[in-house]
Order: structure tokens, then sequence, then C-alpha cells
């Protein structure tokens, strides 16, 4: 028996401080900073689904050039399927050019359908790094699954004040002979915890207010908007299908409830959705379909997501811009926010 408490004496002290070791510093694909007028505004494209020579593929391309000029967004998030045909590697380069031609820096999500024709996931993912303005980081699949996860921060005077997320969500998955949708992996999870540990941690404990970006909601948009009725939840912006997640649950979200800095998820995949949904105080946004005729969409005219943040403010403004030129969900969204209406805050 003494023995048996010697071990534990011993052994306690070692656990204790593994538990406790300071993370890593995580790599940071690029470190963006406010204006001088203490904003930063990023612009949503998603599913443009676009096909090079293809005359479907038009309108997608005049809603690109349309939306850009309108915001003139600071930076540009896609979140995935890009392409929809081939040729894959000249339909990407199309649907990325307008950012290319006005200097926009940007990062992408890959979608489930961008690796479907005649580039693989990996060359997709090299293409999208080697045109000018990406920012994308090396993707390394011998410590992640798949390609595109990353992270970028938005700093002001003190430091990062938002950390955004970019996570792949794959493509298509077959788990026990059940086919479906890709989803966020066990080590994907685990390298957003271990970054968000050590953003907390620079950060006096203080979990930093973040966003995540992946191109397939998990299963908790339609937990939300089915489960429980005693819960609640709040939607403003058009629902107009049901969500297609994975059919199996990986745990994201709960790794960000447990976390405690992710507030909001963005994403896309469902092309006749863009609401912004409050449920137990964690807010789940669609993008705005941005692209064409080659594949369906009733929710017309198209358009583009977008976030203003203001520095020294935990939350952020998001709106939709559409293609015609009009505005609509103008929101003031932030962490543990209890309601959801469509004002906006005075900034």
């Amino acid at each position: 028996m003494k023995r048996f408490f010697l071990l534990l004496l011993i052994l306690l002290p070692v656990a204790a401080a593994g538990h406790c070791r300071k993370e890593k510093a995580p790599e940071v694909a690029c470190e963006l900073h406010y204006n001088a007028d203490g904003k930063f505004k990023i612009l949503q494209l998603t599913d443009t689904h676009f096909i090079a020579g293809d005359p479907r593929s038009e309108r997608a391309l005049q809603n690109i050039n349309a939306v850009l000029d309108a915001e003139k967004p600071d930076f540009v998030i896609h979140t995935g399927d890009i392409i929809f045909g081939n040729p894959a590697d000249e339909s990407a380069r199309q649907a990325l050019q307008p950012l290319v031609d006005r200097g926009i820096p940007f990062a992408v999500v890959l979608g489930n359908h961008d690796s479907d024709f005649s580039l693989t996931r990996s060359e997709m993912y090299d293409l999208v790094r080697a045109t000018p303005g990406n920012v994308n980081t090396p993707a390394d699949t011998s410590a992640l699954f798949g390609y595109s996860n990353d992270i970028i921060t938005l700093s002001g005077a003190k430091g990062p004040e938002h950390v955004f997320y970019l996570f792949d969500s794959g493509s298509y998955d077959t788990v026990a002979g059940i086919k479906g949708y890709g989803y966020i992996r066990a080590n994907q999870i685990d390298w957003y915890r271990r970054a968000s540990a050590y953003f907390t941690g620079k950060n006096g404990g203080k979990p930093v207010p973040s966003v995540a970006f992946f191109h397939i909601p998990f299963p908790e948009y339609t937990l939300a908007l089915h489960g429980d009725p005693k819960k609640g939840r709040a939607v403003v912006g058009n629902y107009g299908e049901e969500p297609c997640p994975p059919k199996f649950n990986s745990g994201l979200y709960l790794a960000m409830r447990e976390c405690g800095d992710v507030f909001a998820t963005v994403t896309g995949h469902d092309h006749d959705n863009d609401f912004v949904m409050l449920w137990q105080g964690f807010l789940m946004i669609y993008g705005r379909f941005s692209g064409c005729d080659t594949v369906y969409n009733h929710l017309k005219p198209n358009g583009a997501r977008v976030f203003e943040f203001t520095e020294g403010d935990d939350g952020v403004r998001t709106w939709i811009r559409l293609s015609d030129g009009r505005t609509e969900q103008e929101l003031y969204l932030f962490p543990q926010m209890k309601t959801l209406s469509e004002t906006k805050k005075d900034q």
C-alpha cells in the first residue's frame, strides 16, 4: 500500500504539469489590421459554381464584380464550391480573377464540389494558393485532415481582437457503410482547441471573440431548427431549404462552446438559405448564394454576405449585398447575445 501512495505522489505532479502546459503559438496565415478609420470589412463569396466557357456562368461573374465594386472589401473569404465543372483549372482562375484584378487579398475554404472534376483536392488547393493575393498556407496533411485549414487574426493596437478559423469540411465520406457529406475531423478539432487555448492565454485568460468559416454546415444547424422547441431559436433571412450537414456529428460545436471563443459559424453549401440563426446564444450563419445558373438556385438575385468589424468592439455588423445593389439583413451580432433583430448598432 505504501508503494502505491508513493507512486501516486510521483505521478500526480507530472500529470498536472502536462494538463497545464502552455500551448505553442499556432501558425497564422495572415495578420490583418484595422484601417485608419478603425474598421475592417470582409466579404464572403460562396458557391460560385463556375464553369469556364459555359454561358450559364456569366451571371456569377457579373455578381462577383458587382458586389466587390459596391462594397470594396478589405478581405474576401470564399467558402467553397468555387467551380462546378471542367476545365477545373480555368474555371477556378476565372472565378478568382476579379479579386486579382482589384488586388484584394483573400482566403478560401474548399467545398465538396471543388475536387469533383479534373483536379484533385490537392491540385485545386495548390492552384488557389498560386493565385495572386491568396493567403492560405501550405496544407499539412500529415497533421490535419484536408486542405484550407487556416487561422487569420484581426488586430488592434493591443493585439488580436478577433480570430477567424478556416476549416476544410471535406467532400463526401462513407463511414460504417453510410454515405454522406464530409465532416470536420478529430485532428482538426484538436488543432482548433490548441489554437484557441493559445489565444485565450495570450489574452489574459479571456477568450478572443472568434468566427469560424467552412463550407458544409454541421448538424447543429438542423438541430437548432428542429430540435427541442423549448430551447427556442431566432432566424432572420431566407430559409428556403433544409440544411444538408454530414450524417455524423464530430463534435465541433461542442468544442467551440467549451473553448468559449467562437460565437458564430459561417457556411455555404445550401443555396436557398442565407439566414442568420441565434440558438443557445450562438450564431449560425449562411452566406448569400454567389453563383449562377449551372446549379439549382431559387434565392435571387445572387449576392454576397458582408462583415464589418470595428476596433475595440467584440461584435460585428453584417448584411447581404445583392448583385442589383440593394442590401438586406442589416444586423449587429455579438458574443452571448440573447435576442436577434434587424436593428443595427450605430458606430
